[in-house]
């Protein structure tokens, strides 16, 4: 058997990643003849066009979407074994990390985690931003360093993941609300003025499902995109907010806080990181500090 090129796999992971033959060869210093010849040895190897012409662009066949993250992960791979090991000096370490986080974790976590950062790497910047999809692109192109949130079916598999820990849901009502005295039953909870949490502008939630085996129905006076705007609303008015109880503990001070009338499975909350990103000594050492801020009680 022929022993393959493995240099083939930088070329493919390039020309995937740009999806173009000009751009590809740019990106690797060759000039625009050499990376077609390349691309005639990739068909030729894999059996397969691998980018199509169509109108003045080129698109990737199926056959090379599916190498697509195959491919990148190899080169990935391949790059951190041959990367010398580095030290990690924290004092002198200069870099912005950005942490893209679920609702509420800035405002419970957020504290915790830039105190420790700041005391153990002065230099060390924490660049916060909203998480408003699951979409794992910003992991792969690098734009976003760290995530946090529940793991889902949209989740890219090449991702890595590590549980951090479980939350689950409590209904939220301002002092004085009827449902801060007494035993809160299903019927009661059910028959209050709602506030639905729903980033995708979604009508009904895991609470609706529980409610609607107990053949109950509650009413949904609202729908928001986060956990702050819910608990904001509750604060002001009648309305009944049900949150995670960790992602919401500083943002429900001065509110009742009471457990579900109903069972609702706990949900995990993880941390995710696009693979390139295990050999980085500096990365691995904010997956830690991460970590342990949230294994805090």
């Amino acid at each position: 058997m022929t022993t393959p090129d493995l240099n083939l796999l930088i070329t493919l992971d390039v020309l995937l990643a740009e999806g173009s033959v000009a751009r590809a060869a740019q990106r690797l210093r060759l000039s625009p003849s050499a990376m077609s010849r390349a691309l005639a040895r990739l068909r030729e190897t894999t059996g397969d066009p691998l980018l199509v012409r169509a109108g003045r662009g080129l698109v990737p066949t199926p056959r090379a979407l599916e190498l697509r993250e195959q491919v990148s992960r190899l080169v990935q791979d391949a790059e951190a074994v041959l990367r010398p090991a580095e030290q990690l000096d924290l004092k002198q370490l200069v870099r912005t990390f950005t942490l893209r986080t679920s609702d509420g974790f800035v405002e419970n976590f957020g504290p915790a985690l830039i105190a420790r950062v700041s005391e153990q790497a002065p230099g060390v910047r924490l660049h916060f931003v909203q998480k408003l999809n699951k979409d794992s692109a910003a992991l792969r192109d690098g734009s976003v360093d760290l995530e946090t949130g529940v793991v889902g079916g949209t989740t890219s598999p090449e991702v890595r993941t590590r549980a951090l820990f479980e939350d689950r849901f409590i209904g939220v009502v301002r002092t004085g609300h009827p449902l801060s005295q007494g035993e809160v039953s299903a019927s009661r909870y059910a028959a209050g003025g709602h506030i639905l949490v729903s980033r995708r502008g979604l009508d009904k939630g895991p609470m609706d499902e529980a409610l609607e085996v107990l053949g109950l129905e509650r009413e949904i006076t609202t729908i928001v995109g986060g956990f702050s705007a819910a608990l904001a609303l509750a604060r002001a008015s009648d309305l009944i907010a049900t949150v995670p109880a960790q992602h919401s503990r500083n943002l429900r001070a001065g509110l009742h806080s009471f457990d579900l009338p109903f069972e609702l499975p706990p949900i995990t909350i993880s941390m995710l990181w696009h693979p390139r990103m295990d050999a980085d000594s500096a990365h691995r050492w904010l997956r830690e500090c991460v970590r342990e801020v949230c294994a805090q009680p």
